[in-house]
Parts: structure tokens; C-alpha cells; sequence
């Protein structure tokens, strides 16, 4: 999965439009966000969480849902109880169903022997969260932090998230490309979505004009989409940031044609590397065979394709090798090119009613 456009961070739901969801939803709207990210969890604890023990995470999270847009959970990560922080993110991000999952682990996890905790977390992390995005979201410049275990978090990713801050200067375009091109340098590779700050500290604060650049940077090393920590201040000490954030042009585009047929829907989101259009691709009660498992309904289709492209062919190349069709069915093979592997004895066939896929054989092995 590739997030697109522009994302804004909270960490205090409170201190965003007096805590008020729908007025949240209604901002983040006119403000053009493809996603919000919301802090979820500190440490083994739940956060956003008010003195009587409400939980102010749901309703923002249905309000912002409710105008199409993206909602992920952010997590500081201590690392001293890894196995109660990664419980705690799993049932954070299962019981508010969020689209995705942000590790913001940082100066804690530079102390020696950290390797073998952050595998730890990752581990236990994975077993409950098998098909959900998740990203790292530390250090700019892993240059400048060597003893952080970046293999240890980055193997089990699917997105960087780096919190490229210029503090103290007005160089967002060098902080970017340099953040990129170390990152590039090191295994394993991530697609990057940087986060750029939007606070200020230390009588130091970005500028309207700092902020244009680092977005059009993002564009230009091809980025595909940015966020911005944080919404809690921005928004009211930072209102010329803010507004820059919310007039700047980052469309969201849709990669599956809506024309086409079933086949090239399919291959279209596998090789955006998407899988919520599943849902539209297939019927309700569709059924997807494989030589492993049987799944039934369009919502379990989306797992089994959010596994895939997730957790076995991560940045995948799809393509259709051959195609036969004869009445309503297809059958095709395919191949796939991924960091984590090659498919290339893809051999699948389709069922099609009035549009959708009602039925699909699917065998293919990983090399």
C-alpha cells in the first residue's frame, strides 16, 4: 500500500478544535488531507484517553472516516516492556479498525542491546497485525544515529516515515534529499513518506515558504505523499504553516480504472500496491480458493490480498503473462518481481457476474 498526498498528525485530540470530531473531520477535509494519524498508544498505556477514562479516540476517528479520508494510530515506543508495547498497538489498531500503524521509537532505542528488543516488538507486532501498514517514523539521518536498530524495524515495515526537522535552519530541500539519499544507502529500502515539522521549539519555527519547499521536494524525489507533526500547534501558533499545508496541491488519484474489466482492475491495485479496491473488484460473496485456504466474502479477499502485498510481495512488479477467456470465466498467468521474491508460475482463473469476480483460483509459489 502507497499512501498519497497530505497527512497531519495530532497528538493531544483535546487541543484540536477543542476536541470536537466532527469539526476535526470538517478541517481536515478543507484542508485536503488524504490521512489523519492520531496518537493511540504511550509506552503500554492507551493515549488520548480523558481523566474519566473515556476514550476520545473512537468518534474522531468515525468522523474523519465519514469524509473519505485515511486514519492511522501513532505510537511512542520505549522498549521496555516490547511485548506489552506491541499488545497494545495491536488492540489499539484493531478495536478503532485503523488503516494503519506508526512506530515512533527514538532516542530510547539508541542504547546498546536494542537490536534484540525492537525484534522483539516487531515480532509479537507482526503476529497480530500480519496485513496492516505499518511505518517507522525516527531519525532523519541515520548517519547520525548508528547505534539505532533500523534493520531491526525497517525489515518488518512497509513505509519510513522520518521526521525530517530543520531545526535551527531553513534548509528543507538539503535536510530531504540528504534523509532520502541515506536512507537509500542502507538495507533494507522503505518507501518514504517524510514528516516534516510543523511546531516550533527553542524560538526556532518553520516558515510558509520552508514548508512549500520541503512538499515540492517530496514531489520531486518522488514521494507520494508527505505529513506534518503537528496539528495541535500548527494550527493555532503556526496559522501561515497551516495554511500552506492545506492550500498546497497534492491530489489523490485513483489507480484503478473504473472501465476496466475485473482482470485489469486486479492487476491495476496489486501493482499500486492497494488493496481496499477489492472490495469494489469482487462481490460480497465472493470466494477466493487457493491451494492453502479458502476465503469467503470480499472483506476476507482484502485480507488475503492485504497479506500479499504487505507481507510476501512488498513493492511487487505484477504482470499478466497469458489470458484465455471462454464465457464468463478467465484464466490467466502472471508473474511478479519483489524485493522478497519472484512469482513466475502465476496461474489463476476468474468467475465474473454482472462485473464482479464471484469466484477465483489462485496458486502461484514464491522464490
Amino acid at each position: 500500500m502507497t499512501l498519497q498526498g497530505k497527512g497531519m498528525m495530532i497528538w493531544k485530540i483535546p487541543s484540536c478544535e477543542g476536541g470536537n470530531a466532527s469539526t476535526i473531520a470538517s478541517v481536515a477535509k478543507s484542508a485536503g488531507f488524504s490521512h489523519v494519524l492520531i496518537k493511540i498508544a504511550n509506552d503500554t498505556r492507551p493515549y488520548n484517553v480523558d481523566s474519566t477514562g473515556k476514550d476520545l479516540v473512537a468518534p474522531v476517528v468515525d468522523a474523519i472516516r465519514s469524509k473519505g479520508i485515511e486514519v492511522w494510530g501513532w505510537h511512542y515506543v520505549y522498549g521496555y516492556d516490547p511485548i506489552g508495547e506491541a499488545n497494545i498497538a495491536i488492540a489499539q489498531t484493531k478495536k478503532f479498525n485503523l488503516d494503519g500503524y506508526v512506530i515512533d521509537a527514538e532516542v530510547e532505542y539508541k542504547a546498546a542491546g536494542r537490536d534484540a528488543v525492537a525484534r522483539t516488538f516487531m515480532t509479537q507486532l507482526r503476529k497480530g497485525l500480519p496485513s496492516t501498514p505499518v511505518a517507522l517514523c525516527s531519525f532523519r539521518w541515520p548517519s547520525y544515529h548508528g547505534t539505532f536498530p533500523w534493520t531491526a524495524f525497517l525489515e518488518k515495515c512497509d513505509m519510513n516515515m522520518p521526521q525530517v526537522y530543520w531545526m535551527q535552519a531553513h534548509n528543507p530541500e538539503y535536510d530531504l534529499t540528504r534523509s532520502y539519499n541515506e536512507f537509500k544507502a542502507i538495507t533494507p529500502w522503505r518507501p518514504i513518506v517524510p514528516t516534516g515539522p510543523a511546531f516550533g521549539q527553542d524560538g526556532w519555527a518553520p516558515t510558509a515558504t520552508d514548508t512549500k519547499i520541503f512538499l515540492d521536494t517530496a514531489k520531486k524525489l518522488g514521494m507520494t505523499a508527505a505529513n506534518f507533526y503537528s496539528w495541535d500547534y500548527s494550527r493555532t501558533k503556526l496559522v501561515a504553516v497551516w495554511n500552506e499545508i492545506a492550500k498546497y496541491s497534492w491530489p489523490v488519484t485513483s489507480p484503478i480504472p473504473t472501465d476496466a474489466d475485473p482482470l485489469t482492475k486486479i492487476f491495476a491495485a496489486l501493482n499500486a500496491h492497494v488493496y481496499d479496491p477489492f472490495l469494489d473488484i469482487y462481490d460480497e460473496n465472493a470466494v477466493l480458493v487457493t491451494p492453502k485456504q479458502t476465503y469467503q466474502g470480499n472483506a476476507a479477499v482484502r485480507g488475503f490480498f492485504g497479506q500479499m502485498l504487505m507481507n510476501q510481495l512488498n513493492d511487487g512488479i505484477f504482470t499478466v503473462t497469458s489470458k484465455e477467456e471462454s464465457g464468463n470465466t478467465i484464466h490467466y498467468t502472471w508473474t511478479c518481481n519483489s524485493y522478497r521474491g519472484k512469482v513466475t508460475d502465476g496461474s489463476d482463473t476468474l468467475g465474473i457476474k454482472d462485473g464482479k469476480v464471484v469466484y477465483h483460483y489462485c496458486y502461484y509459489t514464491i522464490n
